[in-house]
């Protein structure tokens, strides 16, 4: 499992609109940035309260990342 396929599956598990979950991963030599983009209504769903969520899944990524040995960063896009 990749780690885009790793945010697509979390979002869509926390969002009422899965199929408007997009992720995008721009890679680089060393790192990678991880695009999320959900719709305007389950903004608040994926960051949670005072950002625990997206903590979390940024917690999960690094922890993926770690394993392949890159570093990856989550952006959250409105």
């Amino acid at each position: 499992m990749q780690m885009k396929d790793l945010i697509e599956f979390m979002a869509k598990a926390l969002v009422d609109n899965p199929d408007q979950v997009e992720v995008r991963e721009i890679e680089g030599e060393q790192s990678s940035v991880i695009e999320l983009r959900v719709s305007r209504e389950d903004l608040g769903k994926v960051i949670g309260k005072q950002g625990r969520t997206a903590r979390a899944m940024r917690t999960i990524l690094s922890a993926a990342s770690t394993k392949l040995r890159k570093r990856a960063v989550l952006d959250i896009i409105e």
